[in-house]
């Protein structure tokens, strides 16, 4: 008899509970949840490397051209520039290779194929690569020339450009 009185009970208890569940007041309130998407741009670079140059015959007349690659990653929508310094080596506004410890070689570097438009390092000549359309990374073309009939030491020579992107 014990036991039923018991289940009784406890059926009592579960539709007591579940009565006032279903008739019980209740309040809402809203959750605003929100977040902030930050503008960002990363730069990486591949070398230029111009291999060879022959002062006595090859370029005695004719420039010597190479590429190099500038890859930039932007936040989506977010609006860049890339600028190159005139290097560690420059003398004024001419960027020089550094050969040994006193010869040099001087170059440039352009954003156009036809080597026409130098690229630099102010607003007016850095290069608008606008609006990134996505977040993917973007390659963009360095092209280097070094200019003929230049009277240089053998030797190896190289130069540091320090690229920067503005966002």
């Amino acid at each position: 008899m014990r036991r039923i009185l018991y289940v009784l009970a406890g059926l009592a208890v579960v539709s007591i509970v579940a009565e006032s569940r279903l008739s019980g007041q209740q309040s809402s309130a809203s959750l605003t949840v929100s977040a902030t998407v930050t503008k960002n741009c990363t730069i990486s670079t591949a070398p230029v490397n111009f291999g060879n140059y022959d002062s006595v015959a090859a370029n005695a007349t004719a420039p010597l051209d190479a590429i190099g690659t500038i890859t930039v990653t932007c936040t989506k929508g977010a609006a860049a520039k890339v600028g190159l310094n005139a290097g560690a080596n420059a003398a004024g506004a001419t960027r020089q290779m550094l050969g040994g410890t006193s010869q040099h070689l001087a170059y440039e570097l352009y954003k156009d194929t036809s080597r026409a438009t130098v690229w630099g390092n102010t607003d007016a000549d850095s290069l608008d690569i606008g609006p990134a359309p996505n977040r993917n990374p973007r390659d963009f073309t360095v092209y280097g020339r070094v200019a003929a009939a230049q009277d240089a030491t053998v030797g190896s020579y190289t130069d540091t450009v320090l690229a920067t992107v503005n966002f």
